[in-house]
C-alpha cells in the first residue's frame, strides 16, 4: 500500500512544479524578446549599385543597425541607409559628410566642412583631383538635416525615381529619412568585415 504523502510534501512538490514552469515561461519570454529586438534592430541590406565603391560592391549584403541612432543622431563619416526625399520608396547607402549646424561647400576637387578641406581617404585614388560631378555653394544645414554623399563621386543619379541620389542632387536629408547605420559586410563571407566611418578624416572639423 502506497504511503500517503503529507500535505506539506504535496505543497512542496506543487511549488517546485510551479517554479519550474515559471522558469520555463520566463526563459521563453526572454528568448522571444531577444528575437524581436534582433529582428527589428538589425537587418540585412543588399548593395544594388556602384555608388559606394571602393568599399561596397553590388550584391554584397551589409548589416544595418536600426537602433544605432535612438539616443543620438548620425556622426560625420557614418555609412547610413536612407530614403531620398524625392523617392521615399528607394533605399540608398551613403556617407554622412556634414551634420546639423555644419556649413558645407563643394567644388569640383574639394569638399569643405566648417572651413576645413577634407582629405577624403575613403575615395578611389582615380578620383583625386576631380572628386565631384556637381558643385554645391556654401550651405548651412538646418536642424535635423544631414548632407550625405556617395563614396563613388562619379556615380550620380540623373533620375532619382529609379536610381539612387545623394545630397548633391536631393539636398540635405531629413533625420527621419535615415533608417540606420551600416556596420558590417557579411556576405560573401570572403569579404566579411566592418564598415569604417573614417573618423580621422573629420577630426579637425568643429
Amino acid at each position: 500500500m502506497a504511503k500517503k504523502r503529507k500535505p506539506a510534501e504535496v505543497r512542496l512538490a506543487s511549488d517546485k512544479r510551479a517554479h519550474v514552469m515559471r522558469e520555463i515561461v520566463e526563459t521563453l519570454l526572454f528568448v522571444g524578446l531577444i528575437v524581436l529586438i534582433v529582428q527589428f534592430a538589425i537587418r540585412p541590406v543588399r548593395v544594388v549599385d556602384d555608388s559606394m565603391k571602393p568599399h561596397l560592391f553590388p550584391n554584397q549584403l551589409v548589416i544595418v543597425n536600426h537602433a544605432a541612432y535612438l539616443l543620438a543622431g548620425p556622426s560625420r563619416g557614418d555609412v547610413v541607409v536612407y530614403y531620398d526625399p524625392t523617392n521615399p520608396n528607394l533605399e540608398s547607402l551613403g556617407r554622412v559628410i556634414a551634420v546639423p549646424g555644419d556649413t558645407i561647400s563643394i567644388s569640383i576637387s574639394t569638399v569643405t566642412v566648417n572651413g576645413v578641406v577634407l582629405n577624403e581617404t575613403y575615395l578611389q585614388s582615380t578620383q583625386v583631383g576631380q572628386l565631384n560631378e556637381g558643385v554645391v555653394p556654401k550651405t548651412k544645414l538646418g536642424n535635423n538635416r544631414y548632407f550625405i554623399m556617395f563614396d563613388n563621386r562619379a556615380f550620380q543619379g540623373s533620375n532619382c525615381q529609379i536610381q539612387s541620389c545623394d545630397s548633391r542632387i536631393s539636398g540635405p536629408i531629413p533625420r527621419q529619412n535615415i533608417l540606420g547605420r551600416a556596420v558590417l559586410v557579411f556576405w560573401p563571407f570572403s569579404q566579411l568585415g566592418g564598415i569604417s566611418n573614417y573618423s580621422d578624416v573629420f577630426q579637425n572639423v568643429h
